[in-house]
């Protein structure tokens, strides 16, 4: 089942701005969603860029976010639980690919049946790990960043 995630910060499959990126504020764009179907317990966010020279670079891993949360603010901090990204730290890290092509960005968001065990920190292969036969429905938004 599909949920419907959209943003005010870029239209979906459009250019990222630089605002939300390494070259720039490196903040977290605003996203929001809705027709979540029922009995969800908690949400979970995974921001990737499948377009890496190295394999699938992880922007940005947040879980256990509140079944009655309907949007993340622009730079959102203090909901749900910050996963670890591939910079190596906790919450965001904008786009920042290295110059050439532009890069595709995917926000997916899943409701869950349940909240989850993990501890802050997490990566997105056992965040992944984890809501494995609990998604009730996801949603995708992407945006493109090159420089």
């Amino acid at each position: 089942m599909a949920l419907r995630l959209t943003s005010n910060s870029f239209a979906n499959g459009e250019t990222i701005p630089r605002r939300y990126t390494c070259d720039d504020a490196d903040v977290s764009p605003h996203l929001a969603w809705s027709e979540l179907p029922a009995g969800v317990a908690s949400l979970a966010l995974i921001a990737d860029d499948p377009d890496a020279p190295a394999g699938t670079w992880v922007h940005w891993v947040l879980y256990n976010l509140p079944p009655d949360l309907s949007e993340l603010p622009e730079g959102v901090k203090g909901v749900g639980v910050q996963g670890k990204n591939d910079f190596g730290r906790l919450g965001y890290g904008g786009p920042c690919p290295p110059r050439g092509k532009a890069h595709r960005y995917f926000f997916k968001l899943y409701a869950l049946d349940t909240m989850l065990d993990l501890k802050e920190g997490a990566t997105k292969a056992r965040l992944l790990q984890a809501m494995e036969g609990h998604i009730l429905a996801q949603g995708e938004w992407m945006g493109r960043y090159g420089r």
